[in-house]
């Protein structure tokens, strides 16, 4: 695996890549294993659109993505590249994007299983009644990455 870092405005974010595509985006606090290479020209793509996406500069990322996960979590994490910047959907509106209305709960653990956070962006999904509701880098986070997308909503 090879990883960089990235200073942001959400913190300190780990960046990895199988040497062709994006696999991670994780936020601090992550461990960084012993096997991995520390290799920024790897993750150049990633790193100027992030930054550019952080300076409110670029609204839709075009980078190679590997996932990992069932077919389910696969056509939730699709579903998620399609939530246009700077708009907001609910978990039950995900799941009927997806051809599963009753799949609420299960829509919200593939969300939470996302590892390829902000450019498959999870922090766009929110509660039924419009507030934010779960997000694996906390929702201090999450509040952060919608008010760079120029939405407040409340916690």
């Amino acid at each position: 695996m090879l990883y960089t870092t990235l200073d942001s405005p959400i913190g300190k974010l780990l960046l990895t890549s199988d040497g062709e595509n994006l696999t991670g985006i994780r936020m601090a606090p992550f461990e960084i294993e012993s096997d991995w290479s520390h290799e920024p020209k790897a993750l150049a793509e990633t790193t100027t659109q992030l930054k550019a996406y952080f300076a409110g500069k670029l609204k839709r990322f075009d980078l190679p993505l590997k996932t990992s996960g069932t077919p389910f979590q696969t056509r939730v994490w699709k579903a998620l590249a399609d939530i246009p910047y700077g708009e907001t959907v609910s978990y039950g509106e995900l799941a009927r994007r997806i051809g599963s209305p009753r799949a609420v709960r299960a829509v919200g653990r593939a969300n939470g299983a996302n590892r390829i956070a902000i450019v498959l962006p999870c922090h766009r999904v929110i509660g039924a009644n419009g507030t934010l509701t779960g997000y694996g880098g906390g929702l201090d986070r999450k509040a952060k990455l919608l008010a760079l997308e120029g939405l407040a909503i409340p916690a």
